[in-house]
């Protein structure tokens, strides 16, 4: 099969498309047609083994322990391990893998869901990294209620811009934080309110907000208090 793969860490220029062999599917895996495959940062972070953290958690110290990249896929479900009770040839699928930047994929059965009808199979590889990040951050660290005063920092990025419109199903009164020439992409995603941070200071102390969700991560902790 075809797939993109790398051998050392480093830029884009280390990804070459090679001829590799396709995976053999175990007991407990889902094997995946590829159709389609998401970009995130996390694919970056792995591309490039920065930072340094990233290699010692376990994805290889001085190369990478897996030469295939992509993580998030969308395809039609190719074979199934025994053990597998959810799903079965032929069904539609999206979620989370190692290696997805290829044509065929293995899948553990948890990580993978049916793909809704309604949705493409590029919509679909779209959705498993960010909007999962984004859902993680409001529901099961921000405990976010109806009501609530949310700010989206980085609104109009992978992981903001689901948290934008997430934030709205659950109720919030939203606001994002972005540059010049996202603001409207971002009011037209549901935002209630729009900051532009090259203007205008979100922590000048004009307004008190329930929840933060900050993607990029890079703000001081007494900054956001």
């Amino acid at each position: 099969m075809k797939a993109i793969v790398q051998d050392v860490y480093g830029s884009v220029e280390v990804l070459e498309l090679r001829e590799v062999d396709a995976p053999v599917p175990g007991d407990d895996d889902v094997l995946i047609r590829v159709r389609a495959a998401g970009v995130d940062q996390g694919v970056w972070h792995l591309m490039t083994g920065l930072p340094y953290l990233t290699r010692v958690v376990g994805y290889g110290l001085r190369k990478p322990k897996t030469r295939i990249r992509g993580r998030a896929v969308a395809g039609r479900v190719e074979a199934v391990g025994r053990n597998i009770v959810g799903f079965r040839t032929g069904d539609e699928v999206y979620g989370t893998c190692e290696g997805s930047f290829a044509e065929y994929a293995c899948a553990k059965e948890g990580r993978l869901a049916l793909k809704p009808k309604n949705l493409s199979f590029e919509q679909a590889a779209a959705v498993p990294i960010s909007a999962v990040t984004a859902l993680q951050a409001l529901r099961n660290a921000g405990r976010i209620q109806a009501g609530q005063e949310v700010l989206v920092i980085g609104a109009a990025g992978g992981v903001g811009a689901y948290a934008v419109q997430l934030a709205k199903a659950f109720g919030a009164q939203v606001t994002g934080v972005c540059s010049t020439a996202k603001t409207d992409l971002v009011r037209s995603i549901g935002a209630d309110h729009v900051i532009d941070y090259t203007h205008d200071d979100f922590a000048d102390g004009s307004r008190q907000f329930d929840l933060i969700v900050d993607t990029a991560g890079n703000r001081p902790l007494t900054v956001l208090r």
